[in-house]
């Protein structure tokens, strides 16, 4: 039998195993705002929300409109209004997979030669949060300060011409702009990003930007507007052309918009709104008054250790991350960091248990059925999962050895040549400055951590200096597989 086409019409005709949505489609409408309608948004946010429509048919109207801001977005949305915005999510955990339909998507706006029609649609009556996840780089900001930076492309663009902006700050200053004319409630700004108090952030350079352009409008979006942080955690690799493949085989299922991930899922926010929100807690998630203790949490544990493994992973020639968990060096490497440096930087969370935690991660990521590419993680991170805790452990007085190693991989990857010789593409909004500081320098970590806008003046610092120098000679002279087999974590490191 030929798979079933995804569609509304086609919903009835599903094999009983693939869960579809328990809620009328038809009364789906939009609540929500989203920018950056990714495979990691459809696995968590939109997850949450269409589990609360299943268990509250009432909560149909925080539906959830995607935006595209960039060109690359518009395949993507062309699969899903093909398909009337339903799609399938497949969570897997070891061998077992599961598989449902998500209808929360109450519709879909490409904003990538003009954000006119994004701006309408933030502009309709019943919209009341508008949320993101267009990763660190889509904020416009100094990587150095994690302020606004007006001399960004898209931020100078978007302050000479406010009336169409193109950035998402300029998005969001705009749109705010039209509901304080209109008299009407603002909206919250809702980040899902892995930034360090990304609400914050967000809050800062929207206030910045709106001062830039009139300050009575950033005064009234600091009175009015709220911005709550959120710690965000779902492993979700890039849908591959083999997962739409296998949904076909396996399931019965033809669907060109499928999301991949794991069975885990963790949702903490800031309980801040401006005008209502849904009830996520309901299904998972939990409001709290300060996220600052999980997010930290996850940045220390998850991201930096993810960032570690994937930047020695790739110099030693691992495609996937459970690959490179697979190898003892490197599974032992990131115990070591998580306990000897990056979790000592942790103040106690609410309700966790660290050391469970920490065990946790080591078993998400050796995950096999996720099949993430160290790629992935390299191309998403930014390197303040690294800098952070460094920053910390340095004004603490306390050992950078292990974060040193981790720096000095980043370093010798970003170079853009691995260790036969081969390509990696670096993406990166310095990649052409970074390549060439690393070429210039090669073992010598000076030239890259001259770069003042990435690492400010961390490189002044022997205590990382030094260590960083060591680690990545030791790359460029042994390679990293012999680094890592050199290491002897049952002592402190020299």
């Amino acid at each position: 039998m030929a798979p079933i086409r995804l569609s509304r019409e086609a919903i009835t005709r599903l094999p009983p195993h693939v869960a579809r949505p328990t809620y009328d489609l038809e009364a789906v409408s939009p609540g929500i705002v989203h920018l950056g309608l990714g495979g990691f948004h459809r696995a968590h946010m939109a997850r949450f929300t269409h589990d609360l429509m299943c268990l509250r048919p009432g909560a149909s109207s925080w539906g959830i409109l995607g935006a595209g801001l960039m060109p690359g977005d518009s395949a993507l949305h062309a699969a899903l209004a093909a398909q009337d915005r339903l799609y399938s999510l497949v969570e897997r955990d070891g061998a077992a997979e599961t598989v449902t339909v998500i209808g929360a998507l109450a519709g879909l706006v490409g904003a990538w030669e003009t954000t006119a029609p994004l701006l309408a649609a933030i502009d309709a009556p019943g919209v009341r949060i508008v949320s993101l996840t267009v990763t660190a780089n889509g904020y416009g900001l100094n990587p150095g300060t994690r302020s606004l930076d007006p001399a960004h492309p898209l931020i100078a663009q978007d302050l000479a011409r406010p009336d169409t902006p193109r950035s998402a700050v300029g998005v969001l200053v705009e749109a705010l702009r039209r509901r304080r004319i209109a008299g009407r409630p603002a909206f919250t700004a809702l980040s899902c990003d892995n930034i360090q108090g990304n609400g914050a952030v967000l809050r800062a350079a929207v206030l910045d930007f709106a001062r830039r352009r009139e300050p009575a409008l950033a005064d009234w979006i600091e009175a009015r507007g709220r911005f709550p942080s959120t710690m965000v955690d779902r492993i979700t690799p890039l849908t591959q052309a083999s997962d739409i493949v296998g949904l076909a085989d396996r399931h019965g299922l033809a669907d060109q918009a499928p999301v991949v991930c794991e069975r885990f899922i963790q949702w903490v926010i800031e309980d801040d709104f401006a005008d209502g929100r849904p009830d996520w807690d309901l299904v998972g998630a939990q409001f709290v008054a300060d996220v600052a203790p999980y997010e930290r949490m996850k940045l220390r544990l998850l991201n930096a250790s993810h960032l570690a493994v994937a930047a020695l992973g790739r110099l030693i020639g691992y495609e996937f991350v459970h690959v490179a968990m697979a190898d003892t060096r490197l599974a032992d490497f990131m115990r070591a960091l998580m306990d000897r440096e990056t979790g000592p930087t942790l103040e106690p969370v609410p309700g966790v248990d660290l050391a469970a935690y920490k065990a946790t991660l080591i078993a998400r990521f050796a995950n096999p059925a996720i099949r993430d590419t160290v790629e992935r993680v390299n191309t998403d991170a930014p390197l303040n999962y690294l800098l952070d805790p460094i920053r910390d452990r340095l004004a603490a007085g306390e050992s950078v050895d292990l974060l040193a190693l981790a720096l000095a991989a980043w370093m010798r990857r970003v170079r853009g040549v691995d260790e036969s010789g081969g390509p990696i593409d670096v993406r990166h909004p310095l990649a052409a400055e970074l390549r060439a500081a690393a070429m210039r320098g090669g073992a010598d970590p000076g030239p890259l951590f001259a770069i003042r806008a990435l690492f400010g003046d961390l490189g002044d610092d022997p205590r990382l200096a030094g260590p960083t120098a060591r680690w990545l000679a030791s790359l460029y002279n042994a390679g990293a597989a012999a680094t890592l087999a050199g290491l002897d974590l049952t002592k402190p490191l020299a």
